[in-house]
C-alpha cells in the first residue's frame, strides 16, 4: 500500500471536502442556536406530539420555534422571544395555552445575549488554547525523536489536521445550517474539541510508530512513514469502527435532543480517522522533502568572492 505515494490525491480530497464548507462559512456562517444567540428554552410534558405544540408557541407570536422529542415522552421547545413583549408575559401565555391542550410546563430556561457572548467566546478561545497545547505536547513528546524530521514538525502537521477536521466540520454543518435550519449550540462545540481529540490520538499513534521505525531502519524518510502507516492502519480502523458503530446506534436510536450532537461526533470521527491516516503524516513527508530542497539550495549558491584592494 503506497499511501505516501499518493498523498496529492489524498490531499486533493481533503481540499474538495473543505472548499464547499469554507465557502459556506464565508457567505452564511453557522446557524448559531440559542446558546450563542440568546433566547428561551422550555421542555413540555403531558404530551410528545410536535403537531400540538408548535402551535401554541406560533400563537404566541414568538420566533424561531424548534420544536423536539427527548424520548422520556416530553418535548423540548426553542425560540426567541416576539418583539414588544418580556420573556414573563410571553411565558405566561404559554403556560396558560399548553394548559388548554392539556400539556404543561416541565422547566424553563432564558439564555441572555450576555451569556451567549460568553459561551461564544469561550468555545473560540477553547479551540484556539487545545490548538496551541497539542503542538506544545507534541513537541516535547517527540524531543528525542531522529532526524531528519525535528520535534516541532510532528506538533505542526499534528495542528494542521486537526484544522482539517474542524474546518471540515464546520463547513458541513453552515451547509446543513442553510438548507435544513440546522442550529450549532454548546454540544456542538463539545463535538469540535472531542474531534480535535480524536484525531490527534489517532495521528500520535502513527507518529509513534514513525519514531520508533527511524531508530531501526535506515530507509528512505518517504518509506519510513510509509511502512509505519501501514502497520498502523488496522489499529486506527478498528478503533474508529467500533466508536462508528456505538454512534450510529445512538443517531438511529436516541432521543431527538442528542441527534444533531451524535451526528457532529460521527462525522468528526469520520473525519479525524481520514486525517491521521492520509493527511498528517504524509504532511510530515512533505515537510521533509521541502526542507531538503532548501538546504540543496543553500549549497548550490556560489559563495561571493571578496576582491582584495589594489
Amino acid at each position: 500500500m503506497n499511501i505516501v505515494g499518493r498523498r496529492k490525491l489524498w490531499f486533493a480530497i481533503s481540499i474538495l471536502v473543505i472548499l464547499p464548507g469554507i465557502i459556506a462559512l464565508a457567505l452564511w456562517g453557522l446557524k448559531p442556536g440559542i446558546d450563542f444567540a440568546g433566547g428561551q428554552v422550555m421542555e413540555v410534558g403531558k404530551t410528545s406530539e410536535v403537531e400540538k405544540v408548535k402551535p401554541v408557541f406560533e400563537a404566541a407570536g414568538v420566533k424561531d420555534i424548534t420544536v423536539t422529542t427527548t424520548g422520556s415522552g416530553t418535548v423540548l421547545v426553542r425560540y426567541r422571544d416576539a418583539e414588544g413583549k418580556s420573556s414573563a408575559d410571553t411565558n405566561e401565555e404559554i403556560k396558560a395555552a399548553l394548559a388548554q391542550i392539556g400539556a404543561e410546563q416541565v422547566s424553563y430556561e432564558s439564555v441572555g445575549p450576555a451569556v451567549s457572548r460568553d459561551i461564544t467566546r469561550n468555545a473560540v478561545i477553547s479551540v484556539a488554547l487545545a490548538a496551541v497545547a497539542i503542538v506544545i505536547f507534541l513537541a516535547i513528546s517527540f524531543r528525542n525523536a531522529p532526524p531528519p524530521v525535528s520535534p516541532w514538525s510532528f506538533g505542526v502537521t499534528a495542528v494542521i489536521a486537526l484544522l482539517h477536521d474542524t474546518l471540515a466540520l464546520l463547513g458541513i454543518f453552515a451547509i446543513l445550517g442553510k438548507l435544513y435550519n440546522v442550529e450549532v449550540d454548546a454540544l456542538f462545540i463539545t463535538a469540535v474539541l472531542t474531534t480535535i481529540g480524536f484525531s490527534v490520538h489517532d495521528t500520535i499513534v502513527v507518529f509513534d510508530r514513525i519514531r520508533e521505525n527511524l531508530k531501526r531502519y535506515t530507509h528512505s524518510f518517504e518509506i519510513i512513514v510509509n511502512d509505519s502507516i501501514v502497520e498502523t492502519i488496522a489499529r486506527s480502523l478498528s478503533t474508529s469502527i467500533t466508536v462508528l458503530f456505538t454512534l450510529l446506534a445512538l443517531l438511529i436510536f436516541g432521543g431527538e435532543s442528542i441527534r444533531l450532537f451524535v451526528l457532529a461526533l460521527l462525522l468528526g470521527v469520520l473525519l479525524g480517522t481520514y486525517s491521521s491516516i492520509f493527511n498528517a503524516a504524509p504532511m510530515l513527508v512533505v515537510w521533509n522533502n521541502y526542507k531538503l530542497k532548501r538546504q540543496a539550495k543553500k549549497k548550490a549558491r556560489p559563495v561571493p568572492v571578496k576582491q582584495k584592494k589594489a
